[in-house]
């Protein structure tokens, strides 16, 4: 009995029918195509906790996904990629492989086998742009050289866009060329080792009201005043085309933002080495602390600098930690404490839902004074002046700690002036 000939589209970071470029390139091929996720096991038995609910994102993603398909299923393995690979090329005759491109080193490794693997089956492998509007070297210096400073950068970024960038695809769903599957669901949370959790999921519809007050409310933990759209721009259950054209007519300041993402995906693409190193060399003689009880009161948020101690609550809490705060509790991390930030990077890695390797190396690069930014190391984040100015009646702090106020709160577990000056000490002497 002959295989089946088909097409096939690999789900990644891209979770959605509606305008979805590589998928929609797939369907107008010659070709019924067959939907394929993978729950990459190179990437699920690493992850430390059971209830992460990334996890049971994605598989809930995909279940709402899949109950709109008519007639077709998405094939769905709980695998290392090069194994579902090989069992869908024994069952299919598989004619062309379409997917959206990753950016981020290990999936570039794992698409550079994938095709090392097609290619010497003479299949073609189709890789789209769709989760950034410009990628890879699409906005460089005339010179070609990538961008190292943000100003620059998001001016090229914006003197390139054009109304054809923010252009949608037809969503798969009005395609009749899937293949003809019997419907299977994905592999059970229990079967993959991770179980149900309670966390809230925000909505991925940012609403014009939030956008018209966002440059005015984005820096206050109080408000409601951000878009919470991080886990869905992570997983691509968000277009990113459509959130662009709603940021240009509504928000030049959350627009800022979108290309704040771009900038740090072409800082990775240019220099996967930040991901374990300093992007600025120099700063690899700093003599960090690294003293392990001071970061484990850091993670549970008692530090006895009450805005410090609200921010990491609220992310043990709940997946999430506004945005200002999340630059005080680096700020502090580095700086009060002087911990190196890989540590911090990680440990923001396992528990934000909203987690994308670009962006959060390259902010607590610039929090570390680090990274990619022309502002020098001796940036230091005053917590009480940051409460001041953006939590000034406390309503941020005492929704996330309980005890403020009462004799249960401890006492600041370093002194800001002489922590501040211990700082600038030890970068001084690491870049001579």
């Amino acid at each position: 009995m002959s295989k089946p000939k088909i097409s096939i589209f690999w789900f990644r970071r891209d979770l959605r029918w509606d305008d979805n470029a590589g998928l929609y390139h797939s369907l107008k091929g010659e070709y019924p195509v067959l939907p394929v996720f993978i729950f990459d096991r190179g990437i699920l038995d690493d992850l430390e906790e059971p209830s992460d609910a990334r996890v049971e994102f994605i598989r809930n993603t995909l279940v709402e996904m899949n109950g709109q398909l008519q007639n077709s299923s998405i094939r769905f393995f709980y695998d290392t990629p090069e194994n579902a690979w090989k069992s869908l090329l024994e069952e299919y005759e598989v004619r062309a492989v379409y997917t959206n491109r990753d950016y981020e080193p290990y999936a570039r490794e794992r698409d550079e086998e994938i095709g090392k693997m097609l290619s010497g089956k003479d299949i073609p492998f189709y890789q789209f742009k769709d989760q950034v509007i410009f990628e890879q070297s699409e906005i460089v210096k005339d010179d070609g050289d990538p961008y190292v400073v943000y100003t620059p950068y998001s001016k090229k970024w914006r003197n390139a866009l054009t109304n054809d960038h923010l252009e949608s695809f037809t969503s798969a769903l009005q395609f009749d060329n899937f293949h003809s599957i019997k419907k299977e669901d994905p592999p059970s949370l229990e079967s993959m080792g991770f179980k149900e959790t309670e966390t809230d999921i925000p909505s991925p519809a940012v609403t014009d009201a939030v956008l018209s007050s966002y440059a005015d409310k984005r820096d206050f933990p109080a408000e409601q005043g951000t878009s919470r759209i991080g886990i869905h721009l992570r997983f691509g259950t968000v277009s990113i085309r459509k959130l662009a054209r709603q940021a240009r007519k509504k928000s030049d300041t959350f627009l800022n933002e979108l290309i704040w993402r771009e900038f740090y995906a072409q800082i990775l693409w240019h220099f996967p080495r930040v991901v374990d190193s300093n992007f600025h060399k120099k700063y690899d003689q700093l003599e960090w602390r690294n003293n392990k009880s001071e970061f484990e009161k850091w993670c549970q948020g008692k530090t006895g600098y009450p805005i410090v101690d609200a921010g990491m609550r609220q992310l043990n809490e709940t997946g999430y930690m506004h945005n200002r705060v999340r630059m005080i509790v680096a700020s502090f991390l580095t700086k009060h404490l002087l911990i190196d930030w890989r540590w911090g990077e990680a440990y923001f890695a396992r528990k934000l839902l909203d987690y994308e390797l670009a962006s959060n190396n390259g902010g607590w690069q610039w929090a570390a004074g680090t990274g990619t930014d022309a502002q020098p190391y001796f940036r230091i984040f005053n917590p009480y002046s940051q409460t001041d100015k953006f939590d000034p009646e406390k309503k941020y702090i005492k929704q996330w700690v309980t005890e403020f106020g009462t004799d249960d709160y401890p006492e600041p577990m370093v002194e800001h002036k002489s922590a501040r000056e211990r700082a600038l000490d030890r970068y001084k002497k690491a870049v001579g």
